[in-house]
């Protein structure tokens, strides 16, 4: 039996840390996983950012509530899950996600946990498991199932490649241009009709 493991941010919903950076005119808290790939690394250094200018949770979170999925995504899903088990594994965190998973019917979503304090502070983060969509690729195939993976990051490169099928979705020039081998989609119907062909494949 095949699941479909799916990232999150750049392909099923805008990046949210793009969008608070524009919200908060901060430049600097662009940067994603397709810029740094030591995930610790940028998230320390959000963190960081959003100390030095006196921004917490709240913030994020008002402006999580003005984002919706990206054009097509949702349909995109609610034909993907008619026809496998499909699991968002995503390196965001609940605090997060939970607006955008209703928004998109609420799919199975595997993430992290911000660690917040009383006065709404972002001190820390906790992640579920070392490497997380690696591992729980690795331990879905334990189980006895198949995967199919997708994502536009340096974050979801290992998923991808372990997995018995995998694609790239409205990924950077960089990374296709690296990773000449793995199939780059930009558009939805596309995309799903090669989860589709992976499936049957």
């Amino acid at each position: 039996m095949d699941v479909v493991c799916l990232d999150m941010e750049g392909v099923l919903v805008p990046e949210i840390w793009i969008a608070f950076s524009e919200a908060s005119g901060i430049p600097e808290l662009r940067r994603t996983t397709r810029d740094e790939p030591d995930y610790d690394k940028l998230m320390r250094w959000r963190i960081g950012i959003l100390k030095e200018h006196g921004l917490g949770l709240k913030e994020i979170q008002d402006v999580i509530a003005t984002i919706d999925p990206l054009p097509g995504a949702k349909e995109f899903l609610d034909a993907l899950r008619a026809e496998a088990q499909v699991i968002i594994l995503s390196d965001t965190f609940t605090q997060f996600a939970m607006p955008l998973m209703k928004k998109l019917g609420y799919p199975t979503l595997f993430c992290n946990t911000l660690e917040v304090a009383d006065s709404g502070e972002i001190t820390g983060f906790k992640m579920r498991i070392e490497n997380s969509k690696l591992t729980t690729v690795k331990a879905l195939q334990s189980m006895g199932f198949d995967t199919i993976a997708a994502g536009d990051s340096f974050n979801d490169l290992a998923m991808i490649q372990a997995s018995r099928a995998g694609f790239l979705f409205r990924s950077t020039e960089q990374i296709k241009k690296a990773y000449p081998d793995l199939p780059a989609y930009e558009e939805f119907d596309e995309f799903l009709e090669a989860i589709r062909g992976a499936l049957r494949g």
